[in-house]
């Protein structure tokens, strides 16, 4: 049923919930991990003008190689194949864009389950790319403890 299964990943502790489901699906049915770690370049529109870009850049790139090596040391732990990118742009965009360039038959990925005002103010990723992806979307809650 999946062949290419699709997991961004933002490096941070709780992502790891939705990591684990992916590779666990991954090895049931045969299928490869995709893991993708997205730059997100508009956040260097907000910086100061006195900021060096490059240097967030690379700061923000080392984190993401990083991440993908996780989702690397995870998957191999159960033998499942893994191919990785560091992409830049808007992350619900790229990984939408993604999915579909890769013939990617579902995306596993974590919510940090905002709700209220923050949501309101700050939307989701996730929320996004349920909206515009033309493939399943698994949704892992993070739970606060995976946070800590």
């Amino acid at each position: 049923m999946y062949d290419r299964i699709l997991v961004p990943t933002d490096g941070s502790a709780g992502v790891e919930r939705a990591i684990e489901q992916a590779v666990a699906l991954a090895s049931v049915h045969g299928a490869t991990i995709h893991a993708v770690f997205v730059v997100n370049t508009a956040s260097f529109a907000s910086l100061p003008m006195e900021t060096s870009w490059e240097g967030v850049s690379d700061m923000l790139r080392e984190d993401g190689e990083e991440a993908l090596e996780r989702v690397r040391e995870i998957a191999e732990g159960r033998d499942v194949p893994v191919e990785t990118a560091l992409i830049e742009g808007t992350p619900s965009k790229e990984v939408v864009r993604y999915a579909e360039e890769e013939g990617c038959d579902l995306i596993v990925m974590g919510t940090h389950g905002r709700g209220g005002i923050d949501r309101l103010l700050l939307g989701s990723v996730a929320e996004r790319v349920v909206r515009g992806s033309p493939v399943p979307v698994l949704t892992v809650r993070v739970r606060e403890e995976d946070l800590e």
